[in-house]
């Protein structure tokens, strides 16, 4: 479970640019969800998953994972049981690096790993096995160079980069922002698939208002670093993207389809 308690985040503190960009917000999230979050540029959306993940200190309140306050702990720390995919298909993977090179740094997250020569013949068939999966054929490509996959392989590699070690917590940041329709919807499904099938908390950031209300079985929205409307249960089931736009007056409504 993910406890929010009342979290304040200011940039530029004392300074003519100081900026308060989560103000006193408070969330409770169980193993299982999957919530969404909109809002417009600047509310503070991106701002509350760094603050989840340790990348931001906040000025106030905690943050607390399965119970354990977390708020203090270095972000290296938290990535123990925090997966993160960023929108940028460039950021999950070492591109220098095989597909099975990334995978084995991945799932070796948390680890105390010791000395070893390489991969072993069952953790290459574990991998294998677990590509398979994704059905894009990375299963046989597995000796490649990342860098030679395109955004959309990439992206879906990311995410199972990101769910291969068993967090408690999947936090994605418009990670399918930068692909195009038909590679969007691959790693929306699957993104559907592990988060149902790992009972793990999700927190997806997305500017599509359809996917918003298409996916998990939570809708949250920000504004001014606030949760000013959390949909769920029927309400949610009945919101539709028109009556979501003109009820919270959306402005941001550049990727509604």
């Amino acid at each position: 479970m993910l406890k929010i308690e009342g979290i304040r985040k200011i940039f530029g503190k004392g300074t003519i640019n100081e900026k308060l960009a989560i103000d006193d917000l408070n969330l409770t999230a169980e193993a299982g969800d999957f919530i969404t979050i909109i809002g417009s540029n600047g509310a503070g959306k991106s701002t509350l998953m760094n603050c989840i993940s340790g990348v931001y200190g906040v000025d106030a309140g905690k943050i607390l994972l399965d119970g354990k306050d977390i708020t203090r702990q270095a972000e290296y720390k938290r990535s123990k049981y925090i997966g993160r995919v960023f929108q940028d298909p460039l950021k999950g993977t070492a591109f220098d690096m095989t597909i099975e090179e990334n995978l084995a740094i991945a799932s070796g997250k948390g680890k105390s790993l010791g000395l070893q020569l390489g991969l072993t013949r069952k953790e290459r068939e574990f991998f294998r096995e677990r590509l398979a999966l994704l059905d894009m054929g990375l299963e046989n490509r597995m000796k490649q160079k990342s860098k030679l996959l395109s955004g959309g392989q990439r992206q879906a590699l990311t995410l199972f980069m990101a769910v291969i070690s068993g967090p408690k917590l999947l936090l994605l940041d418009e990670h399918t922002a930068a692909l195009d329709p038909g590679a969007a919807k691959k790693v929306l499904a699957l993104t559907d698939e592990f988060s149902k099938s790992s009972g793990l908390c999700t927190l997806m950031i997305t500017h599509n208002m359809k996917a918003a209300l298409g996916h998990g079985n939570r809708t949250i929205l920000m504004n001014d670093g606030q949760i000013v409307m959390d949909l769920f249960g029927e309400e949610r089931k009945n919101m539709t993207v028109d009556r979501l736009v003109a009820q919270f007056e959306i402005e941001n409504d550049r990727m509604l389809l």
